[in-house]
């Protein structure tokens, strides 16, 4: 047998398996979002028709979807940078010669990532209630009127926003701290042995070295800000007055309460190609800072 067959042989399982669970699912959620694909044709498949690019041209003229497409970009802007932000201050904190007990805060501020949406939502409601939620507990002690955090249109989103970057953000973390660890120290006795301050040696040397992983971890988060659905679902279920409903949960409704699949699928697509652009685009200022 042939080096190259041998070859093809060995990698067959994992081609076939991405085959049947990847490329199979993604071509026919393709075919679907040109199609009228609805719960009638879960009946009978002779009532599918093909209508070409139909879905896509009624989701542009919804102003359900410009809203859900708006809440989705405030939510990537705004979280994006402050759970990065978050990530990267935490992991220069754990990685600093001054701090103790590094285990076990790195296992505190990890516990949010693999605890369920569910659990976690049952404290942040708490955390959030109008009357005896703890941020309302605490604003007025310093003398500010309480807020109704996840009942006014204004206040839903940050609330949502807050408590995702609480729970995710420890991912980010755990990436960012591999990386820190990995630059040699030799390099930071060299700039303080030149008299580089805090500030400098942060700047020249920590930032340059962690550009690979912030690369990695800013399109990692931006994908998931994109697909935003659980924190909303079980929160405020998209409301009020659909101010945190996002495209992910948008795709679920029209797809699962309402059975318009074929629009559904319309909705994937358009989503893939806004994660496509922000990505190349994040890549390209990412490799012209390095020029």
């Amino acid at each position: 047998m042939k080096p190259t067959h041998a070859a093809w042989l060995f990698v067959a399982p994992a081609l076939l398996a991405i085959a049947v669970f990847f490329v199979v699912p993604v071509a026919a959620a393709l075919v679907m979002s040109g199609t009228d694909f609805d719960i009638y044709a879960l009946a009978d498949l002779s009532n599918v028709r093909f209508i070409g690019l139909h879905n896509y041209v009624e989701l542009l003229q919804r102003p359900l979807f410009w809203q859900a497409l708006l809440n989705t970009l405030f939510f990537v802007v705004v979280g994006v940078p402050l759970s990065v932000a978050a990530s990267l201050l935490a992991a220069l904190l754990l990685n600093s010669p001054l701090a103790r007990f590094k285990g076990a805060y790195r296992t505190a501020l990890f516990v949010p990532v693999v605890t369920t949406v569910a659990a976690v939502a049952v404290m942040w409601r708490f955390l959030l209630h109008t009357r005896y939620g703890f941020l309302n507990y605490s604003l007025s002690s310093l003398g500010f009127s309480p807020i109704d955090w996840l009942g006014n249109p204004h206040w839903a989103m940050p609330a949502i926003m807050l408590l995702s970057v609480w729970k995710n953000f420890g991912y980010n973390m755990i990436i960012l701290l591999a990386g820190l660890q990995a630059i040699p120290n030799d390099q930071y006795e060299a700039a303080r042995l030149d008299g580089a301050g805090p500030w400098a040696v942060f700047r020249h040397i920590t930032l340059p070295s962690l550009g690979p992983m912030l690369l990695m971890v800013s399109i990692l988060t931006m994908a998931a800000h994109f697909q935003l659905f659980a924190e909303p679902y079980v929160m405020t279920q998209g409301g009020p007055l659909n101010s945190t409903l996002s495209l992910v949960l948008l795709m679920y409704q029209q797809g699962f309460r309402w059975w318009n699949m074929g629009y559904s699928a319309a909705l994937a697509f358009v989503l893939f190609a806004f994660i496509l652009v922000a990505s190349v685009v994040q890549a390209r200022i990412r490799k012209g800072l390095m020029l």
